[in-house]
């Protein structure tokens, strides 16, 4: 989903369980009340809240971030537009531009390598 260029501007997800609301603005360069309000505005994003109704990511929550922020920053969609683009099919989402030749092709390779092995 997110483009190459952006994937290498964005730090890497530490292997945390949870993440403050400061420590994902900072994982994927986006403000904090951005991140209150795409809560609002995308159903699918719902950290956890706990005393004080503080917010605590996840993982996935930090994904799916990067997502909303790819949609509406790099490839020019609208909220409504993302939104409808997130609810659409999650395969949607992931797929890639790799045909089934290509595919075949991989699982041939790794075939082989587990052969030798």
């Amino acid at each position: 989903m997110l483009e190459p260029k952006n994937n290498d501007e964005l730090p890497p997800i530490p292997p945390k369980r949870y993440f403050t609301i400061g420590e994902v603005g900072e994982l994927c360069a986006v403000k904090p009340h951005v991140l209150r309000y795409w809560e609002a505005e995308f159903p699918q994003l719902k950290p956890v809240k706990r005393r004080g109704n503080r917010r605590y990511y996840q993982r996935q929550d930090v994904i799916l971030i990067r997502q909303i922020k790819s949609l509406l920053y790099e490839q020019g969609y609208t909220i409504g537009g993302a939104r409808q683009k997130m609810s659409d099919s999650p395969e949607d989402l992931t797929k890639s531009n790799v045909n089934s030749s290509e595919i075949k092709s991989l699982v041939r390779d790794l075939e082989e390598v587990i052969g030798r092995l």
